[in-house]
Parts: C-alpha cells; structure tokens; sequence
C-alpha cells in the first residue's frame, strides 16, 4: 500500500505504509491463544515467512501469558511491521497483581522472558499509569 504525505502536496512520490493492528483482551490465560492465533493469521496475511512468524508467535504467546498472568482488567497487543522490523507490543492494565508460585518449581519460572530475549533483536519495559507495557522488536523480511 502508497500514501503521498499531506504535507508535501507538491510531491507524488508514494512512500510505503506500516501494516498495524491491535488486539484488547481480557487478561485472562483463556484468551492468550487468541491472540497467538491473531498474530499467526495476520503475519501469513502480511507475507511475512513462517520461520519469522513463528518467532513472532512464540513471542506474542510469551508476552500474552504474562499480561494475562499480572495484569488485571485487560491485555492489548499491538503489531506493527514497518520495514524490516516488527514491532510487538503487548500492554496490561490495572495494577499488577502479586502471585505466588508455590506450586511451581523455581526452575519452572521465568523461562519466557529469556525465550523472548533471544528471539527479538531487542525488549523494552516501561511501567504505565495503568499497568505495564513491553516492546520486543524483531527484524521481519516481508
């Protein structure tokens, strides 16, 4: 897709649009497969490669799980593929919620961060007034 930017009406040349899209949840672990679901349809929508998608998809599935793990009231996942990156967002809100993990073995804990760490170039988290938000972005050929 071409948009000519409203500022340069004396230009024509077209210039390439990000895909995005947003999904909000209730974050809850129930719906943490639709939006691995949702990001796996639109990347294959968007031509982005399996093995890439797949990456993707394991990200969102990481990124979700833990917004529906602390969040309280709902998840929302963004997706943006502007160029050669795609950049996941995955945000929760409402004060998170302290768990306990009695019932989980420590080395049971914590692997999800580290699967997301490896797979995206980089992460960012960033506390919100509502809750929190973090940022993986993965280097996409479309």
């Amino acid at each position: 897709m071409f948009v000519t930017d409203p500022d340069r009406t004396s230009s024509l040349s077209p210039r390439p649009c990000p895909h995005q899209a947003m999904l909000t949840l209730p974050a809850q672990e129930a719906h943490v497969s639709a939006a691995r679901h949702f990001t796996a349809d639109l990347l294959e929508c968007w031509s982005v490669p399996e093995s890439e998608r797949d990456s993707a998809v394991l990200i969102v599935d990481e990124l979700a799980a833990n917004a529906a793990q602390y969040g309280r009231e709902c998840m929302t996942l963004q997706l943006v593929l502007d160029h050669d990156t795609l950049h996941i967002v995955v945000s929760e809100s409402g004060t998170a919620v302290e768990h306990r993990l009695h019932d989980v073995a420590p080395d049971e804990h914590g692997r999800g961060t580290g699967i997301v760490n490896y797979l995206a170039q980089s992460t960012e988290i960033h506390r919100t007034p509502d809750g929190r938000e973090v940022r993986a972005h993965l280097r996409c050929q479309a």
